[in-house]
């Protein structure tokens, strides 16, 4: 049997239900997070669960559970599980109610699901590292808020995938802002760069995690954008994401990044990465 969390209740997968007047069905109306399993233990755990009650905060969502409550229950969700390498999958929207473009009635009740899902490292593809193509980024303004309204997202990651590639990554005009579901770095006379923490990009927690380590290292890391010539013309490339970790690029569209192969300092910070999580979750292998 496959546990679900649903508003409160830990439930057989097949008992449950979203009401098809669901804020989030309807209008996308709603936040989520994914955190990572590693050996059976959650990785950033806290980190997660604070931007999405920022999130939440952001489009005046109220969370009908506490953060500690929340966290708990997740924890609840993953033993019932067994999940040993994974994900958990969290969601919260504004709740059911008639539909309406403005926001419903005060005692109208957020509604808030998880599930979890093994997924294993990708591990093979961090040592090869992958393609991805360069796409136009047409989403809205606020990608600080990490929404259920992917639709941009989602046109950019199938014509990537459409073509082969791992990834896309977006550019609004000549500026890189990030990955269609990861950030974007590149590498140029070992420093590493990444798109700032504007309402441009999600200021992923793996991205965070990358710059910690990176610090630790000693390895010079900026926020600030750069454009697609220099990304073209960089010695390494790599995007990261909760399920990706530190993914080396060799290839953007035709063009190969440096010799075509994963570069030094994103060996090096893999690396870093890799110990980060052994220390939060000792298990993980």
């Amino acid at each position: 049997m496959e546990t679900v969390f649903v508003n409160g209740e830990l439930m057989d997968r097949k008992e449950a239900k979203v009401d098809i007047e669901d804020r989030g069905y309807q209008f996308g109306d709603g936040i989520y997070e994914v955190v990572r399993v590693y050996g059976g233990k959650t990785f950033t755990m806290k980190e997660h669960m604070e931007r999405f009650y920022q999130s939440a905060e952001k489009i005046k969502l109220h969370i009908p559970h506490e953060m500690d409550e929340l966290t708990g229950l997740i924890n609840r969700l993953i033993e019932a599980n067994s999940i040993h390498d994974g994900i958990v999958y969290l969601q919260a929207t504004r709740g059911v109610a008639s539909r309406q473009h403005h926001f419903p009635a005060s005692d109208v009740k957020g509604s808030v699901v998880a599930y979890t899902k093994e997924v294993p490292v990708p591990q093979s593809q961090m040592d090869q590292g992958v393609t991805v193509k360069l796409i136009e980024d047409v989403r809205w303004l606020r990608c600080d808020i990490k929404s259920l309204n992917l639709l941009g997202n989602l046109l950019a990651k199938e014509e990537a995938a459409s073509e082969g590639h791992f990834e896309a990554i977006l550019h609004r005009g000549d500026l890189v802002t990030e990955g269609s579901s990861s950030n974007a770095f590149m590498v140029k006379d070992g420093v590493v760069r990444t798109h700032p923490a504007t309402n441009l990009i999600l200021n992923g927690i793996t991205r965070r995690v990358i710059r910690d380590v990176a610090g630790s290292e000693g390895i010079p890391f900026q926020e600030d954008a750069f454009t697609l010539d220099e990304l073209l013309s960089a010695d390494e490339v790599f995007i990261a994401s909760t399920t990706s970790e530190v993914m080396p690029v060799v290839k953007i569209g035709e063009r190969l990044v440096g010799e075509g192969h994963p570069g030094a300092v994103t060996r090096k910070l893999q690396g870093a990465f890799r110990k980060r999580i052994e220390q939060e979750a000792p298990v993980a292998h």
